[in-house]
């Protein structure tokens, strides 16, 4: 009895550390995602906005907005530059963040939700106390 409680715990154990050992080889980061094929320059449609994400030659990503009826060709209202992209958990979403006078604008990849009517991107506005000022989803006008 002594020794088949034995073996199940050392079975457990070395299925614990064959499973620890495995998660910590492929952690989430950045190096990751820079490696799949993620847009360089995307443009997205909100209820009440027009963005364009572009990555630029340092790595960084510059943020630009129009009215949603505006053109991309004419000046954008708002420019914010040294964007990060930001991996958000192991399945291939993520976001990029930008901030401007201490708000933040984060704008979601949703590539794994819980429905399938969800939009593929959504853009969330924060203020300096962290509050959500506006958060409309949206869809790729070009890619």
């Amino acid at each position: 009895m002594i020794k088949k409680l034995l073996f199940t715990v050392l079975c457990i154990a070395q299925c614990s550390l064959f499973t620890a050992h495995t998660i910590h080889e492929n952690p989430v980061s950045k190096e990751n995602y820079k490696q799949e094929k993620l847009p360089k320059s995307v443009i997205i449609k909100t209820k009440k906005f027009k963005l364009k994400i572009d990555k630029q030659p340092n790595g960084k990503y510059l943020y630009q907005s129009w009215a949603a009826t505006g053109k991309v060709t004419s000046k954008p209202s708002m420019i914010i530059s040294d964007g990060e992209l930001i991996p958000d958990g192991t399945g291939g979403n993520y976001y990029y963040e930008f901030n401007n006078n201490g708000y933040t604008y984060q704008v979601w990849r949703n590539y794994l939700t819980d429905s399938p009517k969800k939009a593929p991107y959504t853009l969330v506005v924060t203020d300096q106390n962290g509050k959500t000022i506006v958060n409309q989803d949206g869809q790729i006008v070009k890619n």
